[in-house]
């Protein structure tokens, strides 16, 4: 029985010791052959690799005209088995910077919850995005401090300061941004906002690399086989906005203390000629080591000057969304030109009431556009979502009525070239049956059919409203970027979008908005000889009303569609009117009349803020 339990753990030790070697050879294999983590470490040793970091593109305006580009600054890299011995307390005088902050610095390069990516081998940043003057002291001096690199870099400059919200700025990758793409490492780059992040690829260009041979001490002795293995940088492209920017400017101008959007639209193309969000700010503002502390200040401003309201706003669009209806009741067969609805100071249905500003009764459909009845579109809508022999039930008018509201481009994101646009609102048969439980009907919902209630729209969706009845039932998604060095444009921007309207429906509303500009709620946009249609919106808000417009022109080919948007500026007519007339007339004649001037000059000088908290 002994002689059987020996002979047993005889095999179970030689099988225990055959495991061992395996596991050790197993390692040995991984450590010398499948990881390269030797390797790097040895690499590190004798060489030094520079990334060579290629010239940002540039961004200009659709005339050509320079909107960004770059001017030289520096990195200050450390290695920090290499960096020792040094004097601090000169360092830091060179510099500018204090005792404690290097202190703080250096930890913080240390500290792997900070900088995952952190080795004693590799250049880590310490200082980045000196600017060319600040730097040339320091370098000087460079040969001082064992440890310390540079790396030469560029800083984005302006040429103007208007357009922030649409050129974006750019920072420091953070860990999400170098996890996810690994072009990045600690210390580069990245767009963060507008074009700038949304064509980051094109305007990044591609790194080259450098490969310096080191001695056994760490001292360079020259370039690696003479160069052989380094690549040069290829710069990024340029991007050719889609943005005017007399027009951009002038609109911001006119934008001046007050809160809202104004979007201009070309709508044979879908490119965006201006693209306002006020209050705006410095894109300088985010440009080299202040960046933090600006962007610290700007994100705290209670007006929010970098929330880009032109996509992000979502706002009931008042009486601009109108014309969607009308559209929807005349391709459903509710109305047809000579239907006419009373209107004795508003809609009255029962206790239910919703008010109307004075004019002739009963309204027909080109009428009711010129006048903006409100009783018109209330009993078009009432009686679409009541057609019983028509849908079968409510929660399938409310379901056909959506999916028109979709066809036009509300609802969800148009798909804009730049990041963080909203969606805004269109509700459906099931958000209603929730919130009501069952119970509700066209008149429980009367206020979607003047752009209140549940609506809401992004400012954008409302220009590509009016550039799609400019059309005649069509757009395109409107877009920023116009041409991109060295490649076609994206066939999302290039295809039309139809709406479930026929075309010739369009003619009766484009008649209405341009009997309201002769002679009806837009008559401060009748311009000689330009032709312009408009629409005006007084949109509910819990204080003062939102004014708004929209308006496009001339009017069998248009060149230009606006959409204007004054938070708690009342009356459409009181400053969406002007202001996007003043837009026109820029566009479409080159230049303000001196009358004209003179009106701009007066509308930019009034604020409105009220102190609001905005969305």
């Amino acid at each position: 029985m002994s002689i059987y339990n020996l002979d047993r753990r005889k095999y179970i030790v030689g099988l225990v010791a055959i495991l061992i070697v395996l596991v050790y050879m197993a390692r040995l294999l991984a450590l010398q052959i499948l990881s390269d983590d030797y390797k790097k470490n040895a690499d590190s040793n004798a060489f030094l690799k520079k990334a060579l970091y290629p010239a940002r593109g540039l961004i200009t305006d659709r005339k050509g005209r320079l909107l960004v580009y770059n001017e030289p600054a520096y990195n200050l890299m450390v290695i920090m088995n290499e960096q020792h011995g040094i004097d601090t307390l000169d360092f830091c005088q060179t510099i500018g910077i204090s005792k404690e902050q290097y202190v703080e610095r250096m930890n913080d390069i240390k500290d792997r919850t900070k900088n995952p990516h952190y080795s004693r081998h590799t250049p880590q940043l310490f200082i980045g995005q000196i600017p060319a003057k600040q730097f040339s002291v320091f370098q000087e001096k460079l040969f001082k401090f064992k440890g310390f690199y540079v790396e030469k870099r560029a800083i984005r400059h302006y040429a103007t300061t208007c357009a922030a919200h649409v050129l974006g700025d750019v920072g420091e990758a953070d860990q999400i941004d170098i996890d996810s793409d690994a072009y990045y490492r600690p210390g580069d780059f990245i767009g963060k906002l507008g074009v700038e992040r949304s064509y980051e690829k094109d305007l990044r260009g591609v790194k080259g690399i450098q490969i310096m041979l080191r001695d056994v001490k760490g001292r360079i002795k020259g370039r690696y086989q003479e160069g052989r293995f380094d690549r040069v940088p290829e710069p990024g492209r340029t991007l050719t906005l889609s943005i005017d920017k007399d027009l951009q400017a002038l609109g911001e101008h006119l934008m001046e203390g007050k809160l809202g959007s104004i979007v201009a639209i070309e709508p044979e193309t879908g490119e965006i000629l201006c693209m306002v969000s006020s209050p705006t700010f410095d894109p300088h503002l985010l440009v080299g080591p202040d960046r933090g502390k600006n962007y610290q200040t700007l994100y705290k401003n209670p007006y929010k000057p970098l929330l880009n309201r032109a996509i992000m706003g979502q706002y009931p669009p008042g009486s601009t969304f109108k014309t969607s209806q009308g559209l929807t009741f005349l391709q459903e067969g509710i109305v047809n030109l000579q239907t006419a609805y009373p209107c004795y100071h508003g809609f009255h249905y029962g206790r239910l009431h919703v008010g109307c500003h004075g004019h002739a009764s009963p309204a027909a459909l080109t009428y009711a556009i010129q006048t903006s009845c409100n009783s018109y579109f209330c009993w078009g809508f009432y009686h679409m979502m009541q057609s019983a022999k028509k849908y079968g039930s409510v929660h399938n008018a409310m379901t056909r009525w959506k999916d028109y509201m979709v066809s036009m481009g509300f609802g969800y994101r148009l798909g804009v070239d730049l990041p963080g646009e909203k969606r805004g609102m269109i509700p459906n048969a099931d958000y209603y049956d929730k919130h009501y439980k069952g119970g509700w009907n066209g008149l429980t919902i009367i206020s979607d059919a003047i752009g209140q209630g549940e609506v809401s729209l992004t400012p954008l969706q409302i220009a590509n409203l009016c550039a799609t009845i400019a059309n005649r039932g069509h757009y395109f998604v409107p877009h920023v970027v116009s041409h991109v060095e060295g490649k076609p444009l994206d066939t999302l921007y290039t295809r039309a979008h139809h709406t479930m309207v026929e075309p010739r429906y369009y003619n009766y509303i484009v008649e209405g908005m341009r009997r309201s500009v002769l002679g009806g709620t837009c008559k401060g946009a009748n311009l000689p000889g330009l032709e312009i249609c408009g629409k005006t919106g007084t949109a509910q808000n819990r204080g003062k009303d939102h004014s708004v417009f929209i308006g496009f022109a001339p009017m069998n080919e248009p060149k230009i569609a606006v959409s204007v948007y004054v938070e708690n500026g009342g009356w459409g007519a009181d400053y969406g009117v002007p202001l996007g007339a003043l837009i026109i007339e820029k566009y479409l004649n080159g230049e303000l009349s001196e009358s004209s001037k003179a009106r701009a000059e007066s509308f930019a000088h009034k604020t409105i803020y009220y102190g609001t908290r905005t969305r």
